[in-house]
């Protein structure tokens, strides 16, 4: 289980990274769409090689992000049903949705997309707009989105396998947040002060 949270952690380590860079590709497609609107309203001309841009790098911040945001657990959730069950169950749940949707689903895109990218590699395959972009450095990012994606579910399923096993804490806790036990003695601490606070007056 050591070598396997091992890889767990450098996965982390990777998304973590990987997700800290991204907002620079939105904040360059946030800027170059700025001056595009400049460039079109103040000299009425425009380029569609850098309206491309835009969209290339907004397809892989939101491709590259999705590993990032799994890290974080803040991908949509239905918890309404999920957070009455046992904590066992609902890693179980986890375990489940990770090794059985999420794992193959992954591996039926890069399936799909890899051979399509080297298709569009091999033809040097251009954009249909005039003085547009060669497409296969967008269809990388699936590839590479999906591939980083896979593996921070594998650090996922990890975790909780190693949490059912008592060889590693709550994964499904962000940083800093207190588990309900930990709630629950906060607030007994602080009725406690109260009482006595009440009590001493």
């Amino acid at each position: 289980m050591g070598a396997l949270l091992k890889f767990s952690r450098a996965i982390d380590w990777l998304n973590a990274q990987v997700g800290k860079y991204a907002i620079w590709l939105i904040m360059g497609s946030t800027l170059i769409s700025a001056l595009n609107a400049v460039v079109r309203y103040t000299f009425n001309t425009s380029s569609n090689a850098m309206l491309e841009i835009q969209w290339y790098l907004f397809a892989w911040s939101f491709l590259i992000a999705a590993a990032f945001t799994l890290l974080n657990r803040e991908h949509v959730r239905i918890d309404v049903i999920n957070s009455r069950l046992s904590k066992k169950t609902q890693m179980w749940i986890d375990i489940i949705g990770f090794a059985f949707f999420l794992t193959p689903v992954c591996l039926l895109v890069l399936d799909f997309c890899i051979p399509m990218l080297i298709q569009k590699y091999q033809s040097g395959e251009m954009s249909g707009n005039p003085g547009g972009l060669i497409r296969w450095p967008v269809w990388l990012a699936i590839p590479v989105g999906f591939t980083l994606l896979m593996l921070q579910g594998w650090s996922e399923l990890i975790k909780r396998v190693a949490f059912l096993r008592g060889q590693g804490p709550d994964p499904t806790l962000k940083a800093g947040e207190k588990s309900a036990e930990e709630e629950l003695a906060e607030i007994l601490r602080q009725r406690e002060a109260s009482k006595t606070e009440a009590t001493s007056h």
